[in-house]
């Protein structure tokens, strides 16, 4: 059963609302995500509501320029991102979540360190 949660970067700039079944979140070990330590969950387009414009945000991209990362321009923080194996789908990231209890939540470790 999907839940609504509000979400926001560290900062409060960036706000959104997500509608999700929070029943697993991904860690990934390519070497972004290695580093930044985001727990990622995976959601339909219309399930992300920006309530910040995404002109506001400051975009990353790599290597083949598929994914797209998110992150406030002022405290550098990623709230979402669009991941190059499902770029139709928001990945958001969970600990920009209220509310949440992480520590209920599976985690599902995905290996896109061996992506090419």
């Amino acid at each position: 059963m999907k839940t609504t949660y509000k979400g926001s970067c560290h900062c409060g700039k960036i706000r959104f609302e997500v509608d999700a079944d929070l029943d697993h979140v991904r860690v990934c070990d390519c070497t972004i995500c290695r580093r930044r330590g985001a727990l990622i969950h995976r959601v339909e387009e219309n399930c992300l509501r920006l309530m910040t414009p995404i002109e506001d945000l400051s975009l990353y991209q790599w290597h083949t320029k598929t994914a797209r990362d998110y992150f406030c321009p002022i405290c550098g923080i990623l709230p979402f991102r669009r991941p190059r194996t499902a770029p139709d789908k928001w990945g958001v990231n969970v600990r920009c979540r209220e509310g949440v209890n992480l520590s209920t939540i599976p985690i599902k470790y995905v290996h896109g360190g061996h992506l090419d």
